[in-house]
């Protein structure tokens, strides 16, 4: 990922607390980030807790592929420490015929992301957890408290963090080198967020504010700091200005299995432009590669 030089921000303040905090904005994140760990201390673990949205198609948007999708996710690293993501988080997507999926991942960028096996649905629980037991291995933990199920994924690579940043994101994520469409994810409030080094720990009330600007200035999200623990990201896309890019796919299928044996791509998702996925199975999702990364956004024209 390359940040551009310029980063179009401003100052938001808030109408519960009537406290002031800055604004920055990017063509993909939106959420909170701290962007540096108490002096001499790096970040190793970040947690947080997601209610999952029902998403809904966004007016005047073109669909990506038969299917709209957001992302939420919590990390180590990623903004202004850019060589390396360990994050974890659920995709919400959407179908032009209304079908609703869930898809819980996990990923240490550069590289792709893989699907975890667990199933998730609206209205359940979700707990994310991300570890590093050293700059180049650690884990990826998401809970489902409403079903009790868990799944964790121990993790190695040679891309090291640099534990300088932690992350609480809404995402519109990066398939096959582009924006997917964005889908209307209504609202996801982070609750229990936790940032820790090894010395000790803080919540988001430190946090830079981010929300998505696209291409057209127009901004999709709003977030709400409500606490130190916790805060709430809204899709605020008006109909009359949402735009959206249409891209293609040669798979025929909306579901099945991955058809790759190994290898990158988004884990278990089968059948649209197969062949790019891993040895697990699933039922749904683009079976193409997947990213998710800071994309800045450039100065606005208001």
């Amino acid at each position: 990922m390359t940040a551009k030089e310029s980063k179009n921000s401003k100052t938001k303040t808030n109408s519960n607390t009537g406290t002031s905090s800055s604004v920055e904005y990017s063509q993909n994140w939106s959420g909170a980030a701290i962007t540096s760990p108490p002096t001499g201390q790096t970040f190793n673990a970040v947690s947080a807790k997601i209610t999952i949205p029902t998403p809904s198609i966004p007016s005047g948007v073109a669909a990506t592929d038969g299917e709209y999708s957001a992302s939420a996710w919590i990390g180590i690293d990623g903004n202004t420490y850019s060589t390396a993501i360990l994050q974890t988080g659920v995709d919400f997507t959407i179908s032009t015929s209304g079908a609703v999926t869930y898809e819980a991942w996990y990923e240490w960028y550069p590289d792709y992301a893989y699907d975890f096996t667990l199933d998730i649905s609206a209205g359940d629980v979700i707990t994310m957890f991300v570890n590093a037991t050293t700059t180049t291995s650690g884990s990826a933990t998401i809970e489902n408290l409403t079903t009790g199920k868990t799944v964790t994924k121990e993790l190695t690579s040679t891309s090291a963090l640099g534990g300088q940043n932690a992350e609480w994101i809404v995402e519109d994520f990066e398939q096959n080198n582009a924006l997917i469409a964005f889908a209307n994810f209504g609202n996801v409030t982070f609750t229990e967020c936790v940032a820790s080094t090894s010395e000790s720990s803080e919540g988001v009330s430190s946090a830079t504010i981010m929300d998505i600007e696209n291409s057209s200035d127009e901004v999709l999200t709003d977030v709400t700091l409500i606490s130190d623990s916790s805060f709430k990201v809204s899709y605020t896309a008006s109909a009359s200005a949402s735009t959206g890019t249409s891209t293609s796919g040669s798979g025929s299928s909306s579901s099945g299995s991955g058809t790759g044996t190994g290898g990158y791509g988004s884990g278990n998702k089968g059948g649209n432009g197969g062949g790019h996925g891993s040895s697990q199975s699933g039922s749904s999702g683009f079976g193409n590669f997947v990213k998710r990364y800071l994309l800045w956004s450039a100065p606005s024209t208001i």
